[in-house]
Protein backbone atom coordinates (compact mmCIF):
# COMPACT_ATOMS: atom_id res chain seq x y z
CA UNK A 1 0.00 0.00 0.00
CA UNK A 2 1.31 3.56 -1.06
CA UNK A 3 -0.53 4.81 2.44
CA UNK A 4 3.23 4.82 4.34
CA UNK A 5 4.91 6.79 1.67
CA UNK A 6 1.79 9.82 1.35
CA UNK A 7 2.25 10.08 5.65
CA UNK A 8 6.10 10.31 5.45
CA UNK A 9 5.92 13.24 2.62
CA UNK A 10 3.47 15.06 5.16
CA UNK A 11 5.90 14.43 8.35
CA UNK A 12 7.53 18.03 9.62
CA UNK A 13 10.91 17.27 11.09
CA UNK A 14 11.35 18.10 14.67
CA UNK A 15 14.21 19.14 16.57
CA UNK A 16 14.23 18.54 20.83
CA UNK A 17 15.86 21.16 22.54
CA UNK A 18 14.71 19.91 25.93
CA UNK A 19 18.68 19.04 26.67
CA UNK A 20 19.53 22.21 25.25
CA UNK A 21 17.59 24.10 27.57
CA UNK A 22 19.06 22.07 30.50
CA UNK A 23 22.42 22.63 29.28
CA UNK A 24 21.40 26.46 29.39
CA UNK A 25 19.96 26.58 32.73
CA UNK A 26 23.20 24.33 34.42
CA UNK A 27 25.17 26.93 32.87
CA UNK A 28 23.38 29.90 34.20
CA UNK A 29 23.17 28.38 37.72
CA UNK A 30 27.22 27.88 37.32
CA UNK A 31 27.75 31.33 36.53
CA UNK A 32 25.78 32.53 39.63
CA UNK A 33 26.99 30.90 41.83
CA UNK A 34 31.12 31.28 40.82
CA UNK A 35 30.29 35.54 39.98
CA UNK A 36 32.52 37.29 42.92
CA UNK A 37 30.32 40.31 44.10
CA UNK A 38 31.51 43.58 45.52
CA UNK A 39 31.91 44.26 48.92
CA UNK A 40 31.47 47.75 49.55
CA UNK A 41 32.24 47.13 53.10
CA UNK A 42 35.81 46.75 52.06
CA UNK A 43 36.40 50.12 50.63
CA UNK A 44 38.29 52.36 53.27
CA UNK A 45 37.15 55.87 52.49
CA UNK A 46 38.61 59.29 54.51
CA UNK A 47 36.12 61.83 54.12
CA UNK A 48 35.54 64.68 53.44
CA UNK A 49 38.33 66.91 52.03
CA UNK A 50 38.71 69.27 49.67
CA UNK A 51 41.61 70.98 47.73
CA UNK A 52 39.73 74.13 46.16
CA UNK A 53 38.59 77.01 48.62
CA UNK A 54 34.94 78.70 47.54
CA UNK A 55 34.64 82.32 47.32
CA UNK A 56 32.21 84.48 49.07
CA UNK A 57 32.09 87.44 47.31
CA UNK A 58 29.18 88.38 49.16
CA UNK A 59 28.25 86.82 52.94
CA UNK A 60 25.18 85.69 53.21
CA UNK A 61 22.92 84.66 56.39
CA UNK A 62 23.79 81.08 56.93
CA UNK A 63 22.30 78.02 59.28
CA UNK A 64 25.14 75.89 59.96
CA UNK A 65 23.81 72.33 60.85
CA UNK A 66 26.49 70.22 62.60
CA UNK A 67 26.76 66.21 63.00
CA UNK A 68 29.35 65.39 65.18
CA UNK A 69 31.27 61.62 65.08
CA UNK A 70 28.51 60.31 67.43
CA UNK A 71 26.06 61.78 65.61
CA UNK A 72 24.95 64.69 67.77
CA UNK A 73 22.80 67.68 66.03
CA UNK A 74 23.90 71.10 66.81
CA UNK A 75 22.07 74.66 64.68
CA UNK A 76 24.24 77.15 64.98
CA UNK A 77 26.65 76.16 67.79
CA UNK A 78 23.70 75.10 70.02
CA UNK A 79 23.50 71.47 70.86
CA UNK A 80 20.27 69.37 70.22
CA UNK A 81 18.99 67.41 73.57
CA UNK A 82 18.42 64.20 71.43
CA UNK A 83 18.91 62.93 67.86
CA UNK A 84 15.43 62.93 66.82
CA UNK A 85 14.00 64.18 63.65
CA UNK A 86 11.53 66.41 65.60
CA UNK A 87 13.97 67.80 67.59
CA UNK A 88 16.19 68.59 64.34
CA UNK A 89 12.92 70.24 62.45
CA UNK A 90 11.99 72.19 65.49
CA UNK A 91 15.16 73.98 66.19
CA UNK A 92 16.09 74.69 62.35
CA UNK A 93 12.03 76.08 62.12
CA UNK A 94 13.44 78.46 65.48
CA UNK A 95 16.18 79.73 63.83
CA UNK A 96 15.84 80.35 60.81
CA UNK A 97 11.77 81.21 60.67
CA UNK A 98 10.17 81.85 57.73
CA UNK A 99 13.76 82.44 54.98
CA UNK A 100 13.65 79.54 53.09
CA UNK A 101 15.52 80.97 50.64
CA UNK A 102 18.97 81.10 52.58
CA UNK A 103 21.56 78.64 52.39
CA UNK A 104 22.19 76.07 54.97
CA UNK A 105 25.50 74.99 55.10
CA UNK A 106 26.15 71.29 56.52
CA UNK A 107 29.08 70.40 58.99
CA UNK A 108 29.66 66.70 59.31
CA UNK A 109 32.66 65.07 61.30
CA UNK A 110 34.52 62.68 58.93
CA UNK A 111 33.81 60.01 61.89
CA UNK A 112 30.01 60.42 61.58
CA UNK A 113 27.99 57.86 60.15
CA UNK A 114 26.47 58.54 56.91
CA UNK A 115 22.70 58.31 58.06
CA UNK A 116 23.43 60.89 60.20
CA UNK A 117 24.16 63.46 57.60
CA UNK A 118 21.37 61.77 55.03
CA UNK A 119 18.69 62.42 58.10
CA UNK A 120 19.74 65.82 58.59
CA UNK A 121 19.39 66.50 54.30
CA UNK A 122 16.10 64.71 54.49
CA UNK A 123 14.95 67.01 57.49
CA UNK A 124 16.40 70.27 55.80
CA UNK A 125 14.72 69.53 52.31
CA UNK A 126 11.26 68.60 53.85
CA UNK A 127 11.54 71.99 55.29
CA UNK A 128 11.69 72.81 52.33
CA UNK A 129 15.18 74.62 51.78
CA UNK A 130 16.80 74.83 48.22
CA UNK A 131 20.41 75.78 48.31
CA UNK A 132 22.74 73.12 51.16
CA UNK A 133 26.43 73.40 51.29
CA UNK A 134 28.40 70.45 52.64
CA UNK A 135 31.41 72.26 54.38
CA UNK A 136 35.00 70.31 53.81
CA UNK A 137 38.33 70.85 55.07
CA UNK A 138 41.26 71.90 53.05
CA UNK A 139 44.23 69.53 52.28
CA UNK A 140 47.30 71.04 52.32
CA UNK A 141 49.18 71.67 49.38
CA UNK A 142 52.20 69.60 49.67
CA UNK A 143 50.05 66.60 50.71
CA UNK A 144 47.65 66.78 47.83
CA UNK A 145 50.09 66.96 44.63
CA UNK A 146 53.82 67.75 43.92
Amino acid sequence: MNLSRRNARNDEPEINVTSFIDVLLLLLIFFMLATTFVDEGRINMRLPDASVKVDAATPKPMLEISVSSSGVYSVNGKELINTSTDTLSAAITKVAGDDREQTVLLRADARSTHQSVVTAMDVVGRLGFKSISMATVNQPASAGSK
